[in-house]
């Protein structure tokens, strides 16, 4: 048994939609489809979600929503034309445009992309649609109610062989409406496939699996064949974006592979995403991801490594701001705390003021505009020497490092750049770990 998600470039138009059909088709155990809303067409197309916010946020000033709404309307109306399917979806478009003017929500606004989609989708493929309202929960204080929604879809699902099941949305106890984050039909399709404990989920977008590093910036990156689930959690959490994050966890402690696909190019093998794996690459390296908009609080104070507590006083100054820390390296008399600039913009003095007074420093001060880079790889373990080599490449591009930190696990190096030596950094990281081995 499979479960298959769908991004939205999948499911922008017609003709993806019959892409889609063709490959749930072609293998009877992808009984259950998560679909998300229709993603862009082309470059400068607008999605379906987003045309849904801009229509509702015009709704709550009170202008007049007629012409954007039928944008919206004939979208849909295009694709269930082209697909010479009978179905009207007059009666929905009704309700939803009424419940635009009577302040239904900005989260029932954006899941009505993943809903329409979903009931277009399971009529073309002759699918029951199940509607994600009723089986998927969230909690009073909005979190995700796992075991209620485990129980709700294996009760249905066990009566229905092959059914569609939008992602995105779910209902909260008052039977309102309530979205995960962007990309969450990613995770919606995880809920499913643990709760059926299916024995594969397929996730297919418009990319032929992970690739080792961002190819807006390295071109024409090799693409990773199989990756772990902690070596996932690592990128996704770095800025690597194929998967949302959260995701991983349903299937992770169900023990259930991911598989991600292209639509497009269906008979690739993707990316593998699996608990464990005894298969090491060729570049020893998983992947490199990154991203920027750090700043570091630099303190220094004679004698810090023999005064108790002290890490833990400069600590509890964040944590009363409620500022969680990325990174804590160290020396004897200096502690740095990597945070995210924009949870200390408005409070910088402040900070500096408490932390001076919490631990006595001599000197407290923060510096922006650095950019975190994390080097992930199970195969690091057995390889002498990657921060040595990560270090190397960096000297020898003239790039300036400011922080290196290594997990305990062996499993990522994570350095600390200028925001200017990003790009360059990513590059020459590249380089010396894949291109050196092809050559």
């Amino acid at each position: 048994m499979k479960v298959v998600k769908f991004g939205g470039s999948s499911l922008a138009d017609a003709a993806q939609f019959k892409k889609v059909a063709e490959i749930i088709h072609a293998d009877k155990d992808r009984r259950y489809v998560v679909p998300s809303a229709p993603g862009k067409r082309f470059s400068d197309d607008i999605k379906v979600t987003d045309m849904l916010y801009v229509c509702y946020e015009k709704a709550l000033r009170h202008e007049n929503i007629d012409a954007d709404f039928q944008k919206i309307c004939d979208r849909y109306q295009g694709i269930i034309d082209e697909l010479g399917l009978d179905l009207s979806l007059e009666q929905e478009f009704f309700y939803i445009k009424n419940s635009f003017m009577v302040r239904a929500g900005r989260d029932y606004a954006a899941s009505r992309g993943e809903y329409l989609n979903g009931i277009i989708l399971a009529k073309y493929l002759g699918f029951e649609f199940i509607d994600a309202a009723d089986v998927i929960f969230f909690k009073e204080n909005g979190s995700f109610d796992g075991p209620r929604s485990e129980q709700a879809l294996q009760e249905r699902l066990a009566k229905t062989s092959y059914a569609v099941i939008p992602g995105f949305y779910g209902s909260m106890p008052n039977d309102t409406i309530k979205t995960f984050s962007r990309g969450g039909s990613d995770f919606t399709g995880s809920v499913v496939a643990s709760a059926v404990h299916a024995s594969l989920y397929e996730n297919w977008t418009d990319v032929s699996g992970f690739l080792i590093a961002d190819p807006r910036i390295v071109k024409n990156p090799q693409t990773i064949t199989t990756i772990t689930y902690r070596e996932l959690r690592e990128l996704a959490y770095m800025g690597a974006t194929v998967l949302h994050e959260d995701a991983i966890f349903p299937v992770s402690s169900a023990g259930i592979p991911i598989n991600i696909k292209n639509t497009n190019r269906p008979e690739d093998p993707g990316t593998m995403i699996v608990k464990t794996s005894d298969e090491i690459s060729p570049f020893y390296i998983t992947g490199i991801a990154g991203k920027k908009g750090f700043s570091v609080i630099h303190v220094e104070k004679d004698r810090m490594n023999s005064e108790v507590g002290f890490g833990r006083r400069l600590l509890g100054v964040l944590e009363r701001h409620n500022i969680p820390f990325e990174h804590l390296p160290s020396g004897i008399d200096t502690m740095s705390v990597v945070v995210s600039t924009h949870l200390i913009e408005g409070i910088r003095s402040q900070l500096i003021d408490q932390i001076q007074a919490e631990t006595g420093s001599d000197i407290v001060q923060i510096d922006d505009g650095v950019a975190l880079l994390a080097v992930v790889g199970r195969g690091m373990r057995k390889m002498i020497g990657t921060a040595a080599r990560i270090c190397a490449a960096l000297a020898h591009a003239r790039i300036n490092l400011w922080m290196i930190d290594q997990g305990s696990s062996e499993l990522n190096v994570i350095v600390g750049v200028n925001e200017m030596d990003f790009e360059k950094a990513t590059q020459v990281i590249y380089e010396v770990f894949v291109d050196s081995v092809e050559q």
